[in-house]
């Protein structure tokens, strides 16, 4: 597959847009999401453009989940957590990416499809500072071995 030119995502593989890189090979870069449903939530993603989970080839997929593990790992230490659920959810943005997030409740990644109230008012989570970010950053990266990991002056 190929790189995208509009694509959000791509244009992350190929540092046009600052991410906080936690990890990064040849093939996938793993980044803290900026507006994490909670403190340590990353992405992984495939350096090259695939639209979808069930599009990446097997090997790069497994391999993916391996370096899932191998962060959520790190996650549980440092955000103080029994589980890190892994989500491919095909989305907002067409570019096959893993979400890791640090579970502190059951409920962090349900859906708001499985609420049967009315009149309920839902909001975005909040975009995390700079600061919040380049820590758990620089944490995650140093516990993965990652050196001249990318951290943006400005997000």
């Amino acid at each position: 597959m190929s790189k995208q030119s509009d694509c959000l995502f791509c244009k992350i593989a190929r540092k046009e847009i600052n991410a906080y890189e936690i990890y990064r090979d040849k093939a996938m870069v793993a980044f803290l999401d900026i507006a994490p449903i909670r403190p340590g939530h990353v992405q992984i993603i495939p350096l090259e453009h695939y639209a979808y989970f069930d599009d990446l080839p097997t090997d790069l997929a497994a391999s993916m989940m391996q370096l899932g593990q191998r962060i959520a790992k790190v996650q549980k230490q440092i955000c103080y957590v029994d589980r890190v659920a892994l989500l491919f959810t095909g989305g907002d943005i067409p570019h096959a990416h893993a979400h890791l997030v640090p579970m502190h409740e059951k409920t962090d990644i349900t859906s708001r499809r499985y609420i049967a109230e009315e009149n309920i008012t839902f909001c975005s989570t909040p975009r995390a500072s700079g600061e919040e970010l380049s820590a758990m950053a620089e944490r995650l990266a140093q516990a993965l071995g990652q050196k001249g990991v990318f951290l943006p002056n400005q997000v």
